[in-house]
């Protein structure tokens, strides 16, 4: 209610700071002014704040800071207390105010503030938010999300985290607090998508505030959600987008954005693609985003080596503007960005290409064909010439577009067609194959054009002569070396037995003939004896040094062996006997096991099974093979003792061993010349 005040008689606006001092009529005295400045110095306070409404939710305690506003109210002046005697002290009225949103003090470092934070207090509040507002789960994670930040106050950190790894603050989370979180998504999975928006903005709106908070709470439910539903995120790539584009002036605020969006990508590549081409890719041409951009690429891929779980994703439409900011000079990008991006644009190649490079190449050729400028740089320009080759040789229908865009790309032909002259020794013959009619048709072109224009056009006549040279080196005549010289060695084989044949000896045939006039059989000759007579001293010098040598060494080596022959005897007989009493103990212990225990049927029709099998190839094929083996032995000695007359000695050995040889040599012989025959017979009838 209103009270008049009794000097004035209206009402008063007490704006902020202003006080109404009590007693006023007594300003001019100087006990007034002493009571005025013991009221000025805090000695009387009074409270005229309302109490704070209680209430038992989290998100109305304060936990989700709002934008103060000042509002001017009207009051009505205090009423004047009654004058007391002089002689009385006036009583000081002291009021003790509990300040209940009393700012979180920050930890020196976040691992300092989670090892503090009290988890079964928070879980204890997100019960009570439960248990009020159960039908709202919306309610539950804002929650989550503002206790979380506002317990795990930590000193500042740059937006995109880039000292830390890819998981941090997340990473450092308890897995009591992880199964808290994770159980309190599943609940609420129907809200994720609202939950990531409110923790992306609010995180933006903290920013806006000068000494904001540390945003580590949001930053954990933003990882959390993007792990176990990274599809959040590319839900709606171009809302993203307007909003990183709206904050373009404020660096801090996209790489926030860019670093929220990027935390799919750590789950799933495809995601993460979709992510990088959908928000990062777009602002490559800004300064203070692309390092990170190009980071986060890296990283990604460095993550996910598999790249096959991200063909697809990257079409000519995206491959060509990556390919221009890595290649082209002067650009957008520093030239340390630039050179990170070359060093990652072959896997982006890769993934560009996708998994059937042979049916999609062929969609990539006109754009490689256009960059390819003779006055386009030269790292760029081989890169393009490698791309083209591969194009050709991996998808057929690459030539059919070349012939199709020719006649507009003269001079990036030329460049092209120069290149195939240089590396053809590196294609396969079978693209060659193929492409030997479309440099035909490229011929004809050339022609019309030329009679078309009526100037000679530089670049048609460079494209004829290329292509004039491609004809003739690629598939001009070749002699078959391979093919000659068989045949002439074939040829030479049958002359020379023909000759033999025909004259009866080597001294009366023309070739033994033309050899001893040339001079060429004697020294032939002369090298034989030479070489012969050196093997008959070799042959005679190891008989008289090796028996020497020989009983030498077996002197020196009898007593060493005699010694390890005992030995090894003793040992094998020791093993042998301990061995026999351990198999024996063995079989009967498995005899008696297997009777006292019933194997399963499976088990026994197995090892029954077996058993058959190894017995029929005992008696099937080991058994006839040993006794062909020893009649085969048998036979053999019985033909040894009938060339050799009864006695066996080494001598009638060798003997019966030379005999085999020459047998051998005469049926090689035949055959060989059967063979020359019917080669002649075959290149006579030809």
């Amino acid at each position: 209610m209103a009270a008049r005040a009794s000097g004035g008689g209206r009402w008063e606006v007490v704006k902020k700071g202003r006080r109404p001092a009590a007693g006023s009529s007594n300003r001019g005295g100087g006990k007034g002014d002493r009571r005025a400045l013991g009221e000025a110095n805090g000695v009387w306070k009074f409270d005229l704040t309302p109490p704070i409404q209680t209430t038992s939710t989290l998100y109305e305690l304060g936990f989700e800071k709002i934008m103060k506003r000042q509002n001017k109210e009207q009051v009505p002046p205090p009423a004047v207390e009654p004058k007391k005697p002089g002689n009385k002290k006036q009583p000081k009225k002291v009021s003790t105010v509990t300040n209940q949103n009393q700012k979180q003090g920050r930890f020196r470092s976040l691992e300092a503030a989670l090892k503090a934070l009290d988890v079964a207090a928070l879980q204890k509040e997100l019960d009570k938010s439960q248990s009020v507002f159960s039908g709202n789960p919306s309610v539950w994670l804002k929650d989550l999300a503002s206790y979380l930040n506002y317990k795990l106050q930590a000193p500042l950190s740059e937006p995109t985290l880039s000292q830390h790894t890819h998981d941090y603050p997340y990473s450092l989370v308890s897995q009591e607090l992880r199964r808290i979180i994770r159980g309190l998504l599943v609940k609420a999975a129907g809200s994720l998508e609202l939950f990531f928006d409110h923790c992306l903005f609010t995180m933006l709106q903290e920013l806006d505030k000068t000494p904001g908070e540390s945003l580590h709470g949001y930053r954990i439910c933003i990882q959390a959600i993007l792990q176990e539903k990274p599809k959040i995120a590319t839900m709606n790539l171009g809302k993203f987008l307007e909003l990183l584009r709206s904050h373009q002036s404020r660096p801090a605020k996209c790489l926030t954005i860019m670093w929220a969006m990027g935390q799919a990508g750590f789950a799933s590549l495809t995601e993460g693609l979709k992510v990088w081409l959908g928000i990062m890719m777009p602002v490559l041409g800004i300064k203070s985003l692309s390092p990170f951009a190009i980071a986060y690429l890296d990283r990604l891929l460095l993550m996910h080596p598999n790249l096959t779980k991200g063909f697809g994703m990257i079409g000519p439409k995206d491959f060509f503007p990556l390919l221009d900011f890595a290649y082209m000079p002067n650009n957008s990008l520093t030239p340390s960005v630039q050179e990170h991006l070359c060093q990652l644009y072959p896997r982006l190649k890769v993934l560009g290409f996708g998994a059937k490079p042979e049916s999609t190449l062929h969609t990539f050729f006109p754009s490689f064909l256009s960059r390819a400028t003779p006055s386009c740089p030269s790292e760029m320009k081989k890169e393009l010439l490698s791309s083209l080759t591969e194009c050709l040789t991996v998808d057929p229908l690459s030539a059919s577009v070349w012939r199709q865009l020719y006649p507009k790309h003269l001079s990036q032909s030329s460049l092209l067609l120069d290149h195939l002259l240089k590396s053809q020794d590196r294609m396969p013959k079978k693209v060659w194959k193929s492409l030997r009619e479309t440099i035909q048709s490229f011929r004809l072109t050339n022609q019309e054009l030329q009679r078309k224009s009526n100037s000679n056009n530089q670049d048609v006549v460079t494209c004829d002569k290329a292509c004039k040279a491609l004809l003739q080196q690629a598939w001009g005549p070749r002699l078959p070396w391979t093919r000659l010289l068989l045949l002439v060695l074939v040829f030479a084989i049958g002359f020379l037995c023909h000759d033999f044949r025909s004259h009866g000896s080597f001294q009366a045939s023309l070739s033994g003939q033309l050899l001893q006039s040339s001079g060429f059989l004697p020294a032939g000759q002369q090298v034989c004896a030479k070489l012969y007579s050196y093997g008959l001293q070799g042959y005679s010098w190891l008989e008289e040094t090796l028996p020497a040598w020989g009983s030498h060494l077996l002197t020196m080596v009898r007593p060493s062996l005699q010694l390890a022959w005992t030995h090894t005897n003793a040992t094998v007989s020791f093993l042998s006997a301990h061995c026999t009493s351990h198999l024996a103990w063995f079989g009967d212990t498995f005899t008696s096991f297997s009777q006292r225990s019933q194997l399963p049927d499976a088990l026994s029709q197995l090892l029954q099974s077996l058993k058959e099998l190894l017995l029929l190839l005992y008696h099937n094929m080991l058994l006839p093979l040993w006794h062909l083996l020893l009649e085969g032995l048998a036979q053999a000695q019985e033909h040894c003792h009938e060339a050799c007359r009864g006695e066996v000695t080494w001598d009638c050995v060798k003997t019966q061993l030379s005999e085999a040889a020459r047998w051998t040599w005469t049926c090689l012989q035949d055959i060989t010349v059967a063979l020359l025959d019917w080669a002649l017979a075959m290149v006579s009838q030809q």
